[in-house]
């Protein structure tokens, strides 16, 4: 007995030393990882900065290593966010080392409105008269949208080039909740507000439908344009190759003026091989986009007094603290109070991208936009989407600034209560009893359907925080409460619609947005200063660690149907009365 307690004392012993092996083993790496992005990078002439967008772009980098930390590999990944992907093309642009831009493209997973802000520096970039070449093995819509900029766009003689239109695809639940024995019980304001609709019908409603149309109506048509200039196809002939399926097989892209030529991948080095005057392929020189960002600035900025705060705001809208990745409404007011008090700063923007989410939470943030706005300039920058309660939170701002692909508005108000009796009682046999003190003590449970007098009261709580939704619209955007109310009832407007009813003011996406926040504040010399300040990396990881190895896991595993298992969480994080859009719109 005393030799198997022996052994068992030391195969417990070796376990924790392993674990703690294991655990220094990964703070190392992850360690080296850090202090590589603090090194400095130098290039040489004549290098071509290689773009890759096939990872999650989201509004600004994370600098946690963990975030984008491989358990799989147990690597580090480079996962960049739209400030620094935006800089660096800019900065490339000046760049007497870089020659030209080379995309690489894959599936983009980001937003319209988040690919047409990468198109546009695009755009920008070429005006500097170095090239850009574009090759893929095969093309979405979205993919190709970015990469009709380029001065030569190939393809993979076997790829395709997928060109058929938008389509808008909503799963409707009544039904199978129905033989599940579960009723949802809807309270709403706004016959645009199609958040519940999956619960109530088994198609869209009219009013969806017209929406839905409208916003991604707007939203092809703004492709299309950007399509028809850059490759010199009329938007009609472009209509009609989408409704002729015309673009069979490479060939046909070749003939439709599409694609420039087919080419295998040893091909386009060759072409870059040429375009850099290196002598052979082994020799061109390149930097990934991840890297470039360590190339420092010829610019003095950093040094500047006066300031800019950019304030990112991107998720769910919830209640309090909250974490990179959702609007927590302690930490964003926080944020933006922070830059209020600041005397060296002299504007803000805030860059929202979000669907909405708590109403309450939303309001707590619109008190400190306004305190904001009474003091120094407040410009909005709206990302892919700033719906809802991603509207009321700018809503205070002087200049609202979006992308014709944003999708906003959506100004309604909705709360749900499941009634599961019937799943409980008939289809399982169990039943529930209850012992209260008053007699509404139990409201809201799952187990019984709404009172009368208990939805008239909901009811009420949602028309007052309706109004006072409209209110602070027609407030900010100097509009009558009636005009708000024609315009609002829910419905979503992509950023093209959205000017011509006066919900934003500019067309643009964030560095117009500082842009127009320099000029309110009388500035020419400032920096930019980024807020929520984000923890120190080793801070993170400790904090992190466990949550991040789960989540890292659950998106190898899941791959893209992780988006799923991220929707059914946020679902889960839903409080109180909702102002939020019903849906997530991908473009492919």
């Amino acid at each position: 007995m005393k030799g198997f307690f022996k052994y068992l004392l030391a195969s417990i012993l070796g376990v924790i030393i392993a674990m703690f092996l294991f655990f220094f083993i990964v703070m190392g790496i992850i360690g080296a990882a850090v202090s590589k992005q603090d090194q400095t990078v130098k290039i040489e002439k004549n290098t071509i900065l290689h773009v890759t967008l096939d990872q999650t772009i989201t509004d600004r980098s994370n600098k946690n290593p963990m975030e984008s930390f491989d358990f799989s590999t147990f690597k580090p990944t480079t996962q960049l966010g739209l400030n620094d992907i935006l800089e660096n093309i800019k900065k490339a642009k000046i760049d007497e080392n870089i020659a030209g831009i080379y995309l690489d493209l894959d599936i983009i997973p980001a937003g319209i409105a988040t690919i047409e802000e990468i198109r546009n520096a695009l755009l920008d970039f070429k005006t500097s008269g170095k090239f850009i070449i574009s090759y893929a093995d095969s093309y979405t819509q979205a993919t190709y949208y970015i990469a009709s900029v380029s001065d030569k766009v190939y393809l993979n003689p076997e790829g395709m080039l997928l060109f058929v239109g938008l389509r808008a695809e909503m799963l409707f639940f009544k039904e199978a909740l129905e033989k599940l024995g579960i009723e949802m019980q809807i309270i709403r304001h706004g016959k645009f507000k199609s958040a519940m609709e999956p619960f109530m019908y088994t198609k869209m409603s009219d009013e969806n439908r017209e929406q839905t149309m409208t916003y991604m109506g707007a939203i092809w048509n703004k492709m299309l344009t950007g399509i028809s200039e850059s490759r010199n196809i009329s938007v009609d002939d472009l209509n009609k190759i989408a409704n002729n399926l015309s673009l069979k097989n490479a060939e046909a892209a070749v003939e439709y003026k599409f694609i420039d030529g087919l080419k295998y991948k040893d091909e386009i080095l060759n072409e870059l091989m040429s375009l850099t005057e290196a002598k052979d392929i082994e020799k061109i020189k390149s930097i990934e986009l991840g890297k470039y960002t360590k190339v420092p600035k010829k610019d003095r900025k950093a040094l500047e007094k006066d300031k800019i705060a950019v304030v990112y705001a991107s998720g769910n809208v919830i209640m309090g603290e909250g974490a990179e990745g959702t609007i927590g409404s302690d930490r964003i007011s926080k944020a933006i109070r922070e830059a209020r008090k600041d005397s060296s700063v002299k504007a803000i923007v805030f860059r929202v991208n979000s669907g909405g989410g708590s109403a309450l939470a939303s309001e707590v943030i619109w008190r400190e936009v306004k305190l904001a706005q009474e003091v120094k300039p407040v410009i909005a920058s709206l990302g892919d989407v700033a719906a809802s309660g991603g509207y009321y939170i700018v809503c205070p701002a002087q200049t609202i600034v979006a992308s014709p692909n944003t999708i906003t508005g959506s100004i309604g108000v909705f709360g749900a209560l499941p009634n599961g009796k019937e799943l409980m009682n008939k289809k399982l046999g169990i039943h529930i009893d209850v012992a209260k003190t008053n007699e509404y003590a139990d409201m809201g449970s799952f187990f019984r359907p709404l009172t009368a007098q208990e939805r008239d009261m909901i009811q009420f709580e949602i028309e007052e925080i309706y109004q006072t939704f409209i209110t602070h619209v027609a407030e900010g955007r100097k509009m009558t409460k009636e005009k708000v109310d024609e315009i609002g009832q829910g419905r979503v407007w992509s950023g093209a619609n959205a000017m011509e009813i006066g919900l934003i003011d500019e067309f643009g996406g964030l560095d117009k947005a500082i842009e127009i926040a320099a000029k309110a504040a009388n500035l020419e010399k400032y920096r930019v200063i980024d807020l929520p300040k984000l923890k120190d990396p080793f801070q993170q990881i400790l904090e992190d660690f466990t949550g991040n190895a789960r989540i890292s896991i659950l998106k190898n595993e899941l791959g893209d149907e992780y988006v799923y298992y991220e929707t059914l969480q946020n679902i889960k994080s839903m409080q109180g009365i909702q102002a939020r859009i019903p849906f997530e719109i991908e473009i492919y």
